[in-house]
């Protein structure tokens, strides 16, 4: 009721001039910029002929359609799509290795291309017990489950050098860097560790 009261308010207020019929069309901003202007018309590129950032820039869709998820796709996951296509797995999303039980000398692999990998143990013969979440970095490439004894080992596929590492030892933001939790092994005599 009240909101009833103050929209007649407001409309008995209003200058019947400034409420003039108008089309829509004129009311609407156009550029002519040709900044944001799609340069390859409808081209998906192949996976083999992707070589910069900029060959990940959807196309759009056609004037009067819907887009499809390739037809706005960009980034990542533009790649990741133009790869499913060709059947190239781009990320590597098959599960683990759990043909065997992962030891010192024969750990399982898991490939990470950044600083830090989690892979999800759940025991041999799989499914042996609930998911326990290990974590592998660079600087711990090993990782043994506390349920089963399976032993994982990072396999670094990404670049070798950070281009954000600076000299003076802090991030690009000021923070110095991560240093990895102490946990219970950090304690243990040297002469019990592994390697």
């Amino acid at each position: 009721m009240f909101l009833q009261r103050t929209t007649l308010a407001l409309a008995r207020r209003t200058p019947s001039r400034a409420i003039a019929a108008r089309p829509f069309s004129s009311s609407v901003i156009r550029s002519n910029s040709s900044k944001w202007e799609v340069k390859k018309e409808g081209k998906i590129l192949p996976y083999e002929e992707i070589k910069t950032e900029d060959d990940l820039i959807p196309p759009g869709a056609k004037a009067g359609t819907i887009p499809s998820d390739i037809d706005h796709a960009t980034g990542l996951e533009r790649l990741e799509l133009i790869g499913k296509m060709q059947g190239i797995d781009i990320f590597d999303m098959r599960p683990l290795d759990a043909s065997r039980k992962g030891t010192l000398d024969n750990p399982i692999i898991v490939n990470g291309a950044g600083d830090e990998q989690y892979a999800g143990c759940t025991g041999y013969p799989a499914d042996s017990h609930q998911v326990n979440w290990l974590t592998v970095s660079r600087e711990r490439p090993l990782e043994r489950c506390g349920e089963c004894g399976n032993v994982v080992k990072l396999n670094y596929v990404g670049p070798e050098e950070d281009p954000h590492a600076h000299d003076h030892g802090h991030d690009h933001h000021g923070h110095p860097p991560h240093e990895e939790p102490k946990t219970f092994a950090d304690y243990v005599k040297p002469e019990y560790w592994y390697r």
